[in-house]
């Protein structure tokens, strides 16, 4: 009998463990990814200001502009770390385009504005790269952690459920070319 009531209580004792590691790493990525989306927040201010700036010396860039305008809209409205992470990748894409135009316009490379905003915007991607990282090493870790045997009974008995990792597009991957003017 004093078997059973102390098995009882390790099972109990195990069960409150594995709870609270399992909110412990879950709370841990959701913290990660309030990182990102602070970092992401910084990018969204910057890329109205860095419109402004280009439109002052390539309206006719408005293809671009209107690109660029038009993925931040799209991306302030989402919460799922993979939509997230589509129209971020291609946020990035058309930011590079908007940043090459300084090569067409030799005034605009000379602006303190927007060479200020261009160094603001290169902090915030690596800022952001930093966030990425720690947040699919939280997600690993949380999922592991839901995953493993016995645990992931009290994650079912709990409600926690896998979550996803922030991916970049397979067109994201492929190595930038790069071009030096002499």
């Amino acid at each position: 009998m004093l078997l059973l009531v102390l098995a009882l209580i390790a099972l109990f004792a195990w069960g409150v463990f594995a709870f609270n590691r399992l909110v412990r790493l879950r709370n841990q990525q959701r913290t990660a990814w309030a990182d990102i989306d602070v970092q992401l927040q910084r990018r969204h201010d910057l890329v109205p200001q860095l419109v402004n700036v280009v439109q002052a010396y390539a309206g006719h860039e408005a293809a671009t502009l209107q690109a660029v305008t038009e993925l931040r809209s799209q991306a302030i409205g989402l919460k799922q770390p993979g939509q997230i992470g589509e129209v971020e990748a291609s946020l990035e894409h058309a930011l590079g385009r908007l940043i090459a135009l300084k090569e067409a316009y030799p005034d605009l490379k000379a602006n303190q504005n927007f060479a200020q905003l261009q160094g603001d915007l290169v902090k915030v991607e690596e800022q952001l790269q930093y966030a990425r990282r720690f947040y699919n090493g939280a997600v690993r870790d949380y999922n592991d952690g839901m995953q493993r045997f016995p645990d992931l009974l009290i994650a079912k008995m709990g409600g926690f459920t896998d979550v996803a990792f922030f991916q970049a597009e397979a067109d994201s991957r492929a190595a930038i070319k790069l071009e030096l003017n002499p």
